[in-house]
């Protein structure tokens, strides 16, 4: 019986090893030792990143380090990478709402994490070890939004990129400040980036460090809704928004966040062979068969 319970428990490691595996940009093969850097990054600490996972299939991952503006420190990078690998594996989940603690969205990298990691080979270490995270934040299979309230500054912006959708507050902020650092982005946020919004809008942050405020953020793209509510009240609006996308039966939720992320990422050939997997999963399933049998499409 043990060692059944054992076995059992060495597959489900396995197998949560080789879907993380998957779904990142780099491993060994690319020279990415993820051990290494973070044990770079771990002396560190620092704040946390807190996730909370609700019962209506929507969680809530909290940015929570005021004190340095919700900068990530060493620690904080670590714990965002477990937070995703948690979400990866979490399957009775719809939605996401990324936000900061204390009505600051993040400002990117604690500069005391960044000054001790000034070699050019540790820091391309730290880049991958984000755009790994990152990327694999952009590809769960729940539809995601990233409240912005007050400041989203260098990393900041470019973690916001990583959800589907951007709610911003009246008096919030994105701007890629990394030119002034003499900096690039490096978790993946250009890219992200010229996908939203386009190159010449995407050159224009990047060249300028410019304040994109609320309604310039949402006249090119780069946000879906300006909040009303206060400070206060933010999240809960935030938490309405994002359940009117959220309805309805788990695995065609997750299967419809399938398909664009697929779209979104493969040449169009690769995409459509996907589409019709994911297609397939779905197709004469509950959810369909109960939509078929009340007449739903036309109602």
């Amino acid at each position: 019986m043990a060692l059944s319970i054992w076995r059992c428990m060495l597959n489900r490691s396995a197998a949560r090893w080789h879907l993380h595996r998957s779904l990142s940009l780099y491993n060994s093969s690319h020279g990415f030792n993820e051990e290494e850097i973070k044990n770079k990054l771990a002396p560190f600490t620092g704040g946390s990143v807190t996730l909370v996972k609700r019962e209506n299939g929507i969680a809530e991952l909290c940015i929570d380090n005021p004190a340095r503006m919700n900068a990530f420190t060493g620690t904080m990078m670590i714990e965002l990478m477990e937070r995703v690998s948690d979400l990866e594996n979490w399957q009775e989940g719809k939605g996401l709402i990324v936000y900061g603690a204390e009505n600051t969205f993040c400002s990117g990298s604690d500069l005391n994490a960044v000054k001790a990691i000034t070699n050019s080979q540790d820091g391309i270490k730290m880049c991958m070890l984000m755009q790994n995270t990152l990327t694999r934040l952009l590809r769960l299979p729940l539809i995601s939004v990233a409240l912005v309230q007050g400041k989203a500054l260098g990393g900041g912006a470019e973690l916001c990129t990583a959800c589907d959708f951007r709610l911003m507050t009246e008096d919030s902020e994105i701007r890629f400040v990394h030119k002034r650092m003499g900096l690039v982005p490096g978790w993946g946020g250009a890219t992200r980036l010229i996908h939203l919004i386009g190159s010449r809008h995407a050159l224009k942050l990047l060249s300028s460090a410019l304040r994109v405020h609320p309604k310039y953020a949402l006249n090119i793209g780069l946000a879906d809704e300006i909040l009303s509510s206060g400070a206060d009240g933010s999240l809960a609006e935030a938490q309405k928004w994002i359940a009117s996308y959220t309805k309805g039966a788990v695995d065609v939720n997750r299967a419809v966040k399938k398909v664009i992320a697929s779209g979104r990422e493969k040449l169009i050939e690769d995409s459509l062979r996907t589409e019709k997997d994911i297609f397939g999963t779905v197709w004469g399933g509950p959810a369909n068969m109960q939509a078929l049998s009340k007449g739903t499409k036309h109602n």
